[in-house]
């Protein structure tokens, strides 16, 4: 997430008291390194504090650091925070020799290090100050953070900080089980007509207009229960290509979506007319239309033609994607998740690569691992789990001008 373009920062609280709302938790055994454009922030990294190993020899662990902040073309400066309770209250020796490395690394790639700090659960302070008279011990008290300027912005904004990612329950949203029942009796029933349909390119524009109805919805119009709804849009899930198509087309527009599938040839001759649940069940009706079949109009073409999928997938094209569909999918996957099943396994995989797309790794581990809990083996969760674990950074996230803003570009 990168900061709205209006955010004040006056002091170190200030900064301290952006990283959980960045972030989205308040994090432990961290390192947060964040950019800075003249005096302006810019990205937030967050990686696990390395063990005694790397911090013996800690210059590959600050150059892997810097490659992940240079994806921050404008930047000219960085800021460090370590968030632990190990060793620094007693010393601050522990980090000593990672601070060193990072501020020479850093230095060099021409992000040099302006401020880091200490941040334990009762108390922070400069890590760079070695002066009593200035940093006492042990520090200042964390509530000054929490109290900041900042901090009471963000939640005026409306941010909150919730629990970290590890913490979070999987996908639990309240509902009764009679429901949760109903949806998956629903998604049986629609799965037999699917399969015998999944070669249609008119049950293919059938799917998509179903979905392209559900991202139309007003934002904050509420989710009602409709098990028949819910119980066909689990379905279309489980047949991949549909899947992959629904990601697509949130991102890139439906031109992107039908040319992915046309790549991979997956229409056959079909006599079996399209099903879908009654327009009414998925926000199209009286007053609002379902998109058209040749397009929606979030289609995002670029200069050399329609996106490809694995573009789209790997954050290259289009240039920025459309942060507000994207956002309305993750509330229908977080929906769709709790009835449980290998649909919800694609629909934390779906929430897995949107976290992921948002620049939010930690996120994106925690759901691609529920998934995984669900369906062992689940590829797509599998495949991008391991561009999480190899800190691959999302290609819209890597860009300021393409990346998620939590409130939005014009937030004042």
């Amino acid at each position: 997430m990168t900061p709205p373009e209006h955010l004040t920062i006056r002091s170190p609280e200030d900064v301290l008291g952006f990283i959980p709302h960045s972030l989205g938790y308040w994090p432990s055994a961290s390192l947060v390194a964040m950019t800075l454009q003249g005096k302006r922030l810019g990205a937030t990294l967050r990686l696990d504090l390395p063990g005694p190993d790397v911090l013996a020899q800690p210059a590959a662990f600050a150059r892997t650091v810097c490659t992940y902040l240079e994806a921050d073309r404008n930047a000219d400066g960085s800021l460090l925070a370590l968030f632990t309770n190990n060793g620094w209250l007693a010393g601050p020796d522990r980090y000593g020799s990672l601070l060193a490395g990072l501020q020479w690394a850093l230095g060099g790639a021409g992000m040099p290090v302006r401020d880091a700090w200490y941040v334990g659960s009762e108390y922070w302070r400069d890590a760079l100050c070695a002066d009593p008279a200035c940093c006492p011990f042990p520090g200042r008290p964390v509530q000054e953070i929490r109290d900041s300027t900042l901090n009471a912005e963000m939640v005026y904004r409306g941010s909150s900080v919730g629990p970290a990612p590890q913490e979070q329950a999987a996908a639990v949203l309240p509902g009764s089980s009679l429901h949760f029942a109903a949806v998956r009796e629903a998604e049986e029933a629609w799965l037999a007509q699917l399969d015998l349909r999944r070669g249609s390119r008119q049950q293919f524009d059938a799917v998509l207009e179903v979905w392209a109805a559900l991202l139309n919805r007003p934002r904050g119009e509420p989710w009602l229960p409709e098990a028949e709804r819910d119980g066909f849009l689990r379905a279309t899930l489980l047949v991949p290509r549909w899947r992959d198509a629904v990601l697509m087309m949130a991102a890139a527009g439906r031109a992107a979506a039908e040319a992915g599938a046309g790549q991979f040839a997956i229409f056959r001759e079909c006599r079996l007319e399209p099903v879908a649940p009654p327009a009414e069940a998925f926000g199209a009706g009286p007053g609002r239309e379902a998109a058209p079949p040749g397009g929606t109009p979030n289609s995002r073409a670029t200069e050399t033609g329609v996106p490809r999928y694995g573009d789209v997938l790997m954050g290259i094209q289009p240039a920025a994607p459309d942060w507000e569909r994207l956002d309305a999918l993750d509330l229908v996957f977080q929906q769709l998740a709790p009835s449980g099943g290998k649909a919800a396994a694609a629909s934390l995989t779906g929430r897995g690569w949107i976290a992921w797309c948002r620049g939010r790794g930690s996120f994106s581990a925690a759901y691609l691992a529920q998934a995984l809990d669900l369906e062992p083996g689940y590829r797509l969760a599998e495949l991008l789990l391991e561009l999480v674990h190899r800190g691959t950074v999302c290609g819209w996230a890597a860009r300021k001008e393409a990346a998620w803003q939590k409130f939005g570009p014009d937030a004042a």
